[in-house]
């Protein structure tokens, strides 16, 4: 899946939820405070801004391989190391940090257990390797309105349930499959605020991920209906939440 859209559009999709998840999950990592850690899959920096408040600038490395991220991301953080490079091959020495981690990442690896691999390779003996994936097929994520809508128009639209780590368990399944130790899962829940359904709507028309895909693939016709659809599962009028909750894994690195 082709992340190659603006940062703003990501951040308007997405970033209200990741920036929330970004504290539970780096708590959940346990970091040092004298350690180093590596954001895999970085993105528009939800993570490493959580990073960099536990670790400071110097500490914090990441990799993204979408130019359009990293070079939002060099903006952002022009004292943080940054890489365009996908998990599955990056570009660090072996035991080069003490945790590497990935938030919202793994479902969209090409090759997650080869992705969760070398992020346990450029990590230490007893470093962490963390990740987390949104609960699509459990429909406890934050486009579980989306979806049902979509699938309810069109019961052979491709939703994201079926990704890797999405589902109870597949996390730690693809854990022990990349060789980590000490495997531990749980679930991690926010909440984000909208002012109205049409603030919720628009950033599904900016083409991020396989939501903004499903739009744009859409006539005109579809797309109204499918609005009018996901409309009619949320609350019409006034402010609301959307809860949303990931799967997160945590693995210790083996001596080797």
């Amino acid at each position: 899946m082709s992340f190659e859209v603006s940062a703003d559009a990501y951040g308007r999709f997405m970033g209200r939820y990741s920036e929330q998840l970004a504290v539970p999950f780096a708590a959940l990592a346990g970091l040092r405070p004298d350690g180093r850690a590596l954001d895999v899959g970085c993105g528009t920096g939800a993570l490493t801004a959580e990073l960099v408040r536990s670790l400071g600038a110097g500490a914090v490395s990441a990799t993204d391989p979408s130019r359009a991220f990293v070079a939002a991301f060099r903006a952002r953080f022009p004292d943080i190391e940054v890489q365009d490079a996908p998990a599955e091959r990056l570009p660090f020495p072996g035991g080069h940090f003490d945790a590497a981690l990935a938030q919202l990442v793994v479902h969209f690896m090409s090759d997650p257990v080869a992705g969760l691999r070398e992020m346990a390779r450029v990590t230490r003996p007893g470093g962490v390797v963390a990740a987390c994936v949104w609960d699509h097929a459990g429909g406890r994520g934050p486009l579980t309105a989306f979806w049902r809508a979509a699938l309810g128009l069109d019961p052979q639209a491709r939703d994201e349930s079926h990704l890797a780590g999405a589902r109870e368990g597949h996390l730690a399944e693809l854990f022990g499959a990349a060789g980590l130790d000490q495997i531990e899962s749980t679930m991690l829940t926010v909440s984000t605020r909208f002012a109205g359904f049409d603030e919720w709507w628009e950033p599904f028309t900016l083409g991020v991920g396989p939501a903004g895909n499903h739009v744009r693939g859409l006539d005109a016709r579809q797309r109204a209906a499918l609005r009018d659809r996901c409309a009619s599962l949320l609350p019409r009028e006034g402010a609301f939440e959307v809860t949303a909750s990931a799967w997160a894994a945590t693995g210790r690195v083996g001596a080797g």
